[in-house]
C-alpha cells in the first residue's frame, strides 16, 4: 500500500494499494443500482429444510459482518410472488430501534436466497456489492442515519436510500479493497470460535467442579456472611478515589473526563467505597448476571451498588469463580422482591443468609488457578479480537471516502 495523504485531488483515499491511481468517482447510489424490497415472511415460517431465506432481523442478530456468505435459515413456504436475490445484492433493514442500528448493511453472495419483508435490496450495476456494503456500514452510517425517521421504530425508505452519495474507484480496486477486509473478517470469526471455546471450558469445568462441592457430603454448608461481610465505607465526591463502573465485564474505572464532570456536578453527593477483591453486585440486576469482584484497587461508584469485603482464610478468585457461576445466580433469584422488572432486587441479607459449601483452601487454590491461566488465554485472545477490529477500522476510514 502506498500512501497518498498528500495528495491535491479531493477524491482519493488517505490510503491505497499500489498500482491504482486516479480520482473515484462520485454520484448517488440510484446511479449505479436498482432498489426493492423483500416479502413477508415470519420467523415462524422457518423450517429446517426448503429454500435458503434472511429475515431483517438476522441481520442484526446473526449476520454480524458486512458479507453473507452463508446462510443459515430455510423455509419450505412455495416461493411464488416472494423475492430471491442475485449474487451481489446488498441487503438494509426497513426498520429498526434506532437510525444508527437501521445503518446495517450487508452483500448476499448467493443467488435464489428468499428475502423477506422490511428488507431493502441494492441491486448493483457491475459494481463490487461487498465494496458498497462496507462503505454504507462505515464512512456513509451518518448518512443513512440522517435520513432515517420514526421515533418508537425507525423506517427507511428505499427512496431516500437512493440518494446517498457514494464514492468508488474501479471495479478491480474495489474488489482488492473488499478482499482485504473479507480476509480480516475471517480471521476475527475464526478468533471469536476461539473466544467462544475458552469460555465454554471454563463454564464447563466450573459446573462440574461446583456441582461436586455441593454434592460432597463430607463438607458442612455455611452462610455467604461467614465468608462475606458488607463494606459499608462511604466518602464524599472529593477525588480521593476514581469513579468506578459495574457491569458483567468486571469493576471498571470510569474515564477522566467522567471524574472531573462528577467533582463539578456532585461535591456534596456520598460514594460508596470498594476496595481490591470485594465481590460487588447491582442488587437490582442479578438476574443479568452482575456479580463480580473488584480487581483493581480502591475506587467509588453509587450507593445503589453493594460491595461485600471477603474473610482472609477464603481464595478471592475461587469465591468469585463460585458466586459468578450461572447455577447459583439463578438459585439466588428465588430472593427478588419487587413487581417492576428493572426493580426485582436482591437484598444483601438474603444474599449473606444463603448457605453454600466450600472446600479446602488447597482445592480452593488448585480450582481458582486452572480458570484463572483459561482466563489469562481467554484475555490475550480477546486483545487479539480488539486489534484486529481496530484494524478493521482504520482500513474503513483511511481505504473509503
Amino acid at each position: 500500500m502506498s500512501d497518498t495523504q498528500k495528495h491535491t485531488k479531493l477524491n482519493v483515499p488517505n490510503l491505497r494499494f499500489p498500482g491504482f491511481e486516479g480520482d473515484w468517482e462520485s454520484c448517488e447510489l440510484c446511479d449505479i443500482a436498482e432498489f426493492s424490497k423483500g416479502a413477508g415472511i415470519s420467523k415462524d415460517q422457518r423450517s429446517s429444510d426448503g429454500n435458503p431465506c434472511i429475515l431483517y432481523g438476522e441481520l442484526y442478530t446473526t449476520y454480524l459482518t458486512e458479507i453473507i456468505d452463508e446462510v443459515v435459515s430455510k423455509t419450505n413456504l412455495d416461493p411464488t410472488g416472494l423475492v430471491r436475490s442475485k449474487a451481489n445484492d446488498i441487503i438494509i433493514p426497513a426498520s429498526g430501534e434506532t437510525a444508527i442500528d437501521i445503518s446495517t448493511a450487508r452483500c448476499v453472495l448467493q443467488d435464489d436466497v428468499l428475502l423477506g419483508g422490511d428488507l431493502n435490496i441494492i441491486r448493483l450495476f457491475n459494481q463490487d456489492g461487498r465494496f458498497f456494503s462496507y462503505q454504507l456500514n462505515g464512512v456513509r452510517k451518518k448518512d443513512i442515519a440522517r435520513i432515517a425517521h420514526g421515533v418508537s421504530i425507525v423506517h427507511l425508505h428505499g427512496n431516500a436510500l437512493s440518494h446517498i452519495t457514494v464514492n468508488y474507484p474501479s471495479r478491480s480496486e474495489q474488489e482488492k479493497i473488499s478482499s482485504l477486509l473479507s480476509l480480516i473478517d475471517q480471521r476475527i470469526a475464526i478468533q471469536n470460535k476461539v473466544i467462544e471455546k475458552y469460555e465454554s471450558l471454563i463454564k464447563a469445568i466450573n459446573k462440574r467442579h461446583f456441582k461436586s462441592v455441593r454434592e460432597d457430603i463430607s463438607l458442612s454448608s455455611i452462610k455467604l456472611s461467614v465468608i462475606l461481610s458488607e463494606r459499608k465505607e462511604y466518602c464524599e465526591n472529593d477525588g480521593t478515589y476514581p469513579h468506578a463502573s459495574l457491569s458483567k465485564e468486571g469493576v471498571d474505572r470510569k474515564s477522566e473526563r467522567y471524574d472531573r464532570d462528577f467533582l463539578v456536578r456532585d461535591k456534596e453527593k456520598k460514594y460508596k467505597v470498594t476496595r481490591l477483591n470485594d465481590i460487588c453486585y447491582n442488587p437490582a440486576n442479578l438476574k443479568f448476571g452482575v456479580i463480580t469482584r473488584n480487581k483493581i484497587g480502591p475506587m467509588v461508584f453509587s450507593p445503589i451498588y453493594v460491595t461485600f469485603e471477603i474473610a482472609t482464610n477464603y481464595i478471592p478468585e475461587y469465591i468469585e469463580y463460585y458466586l459468578t457461576n450461572p447455577d447459583f445466580v439463578r438459585y439466588m433469584l428465588k430472593y427478588e422482591q419487587g413487581t417492576v422488572y428493572e426493580r426485582m432486587a436482591v437484598s444483601p441479607e438474603d444474599f449473606l443468609s444463603e448457605r453454600i459449601k466450600v472446600p479446602s483452601l488447597q482445592v480452593q487454590h488448585k480450582h481458582a488457578a486452572i480458570i484463572s491461566s483459561i482466563n489469562r488465554c481467554l484475555s490475550t485472545e480477546r486483545k487479539i479480537t480488539d486489534g484486529l477490529l481496530q484494524l478493521k477500522q482504520g482500513i474503513l476510514k483511511q481505504m473509503f471516502i
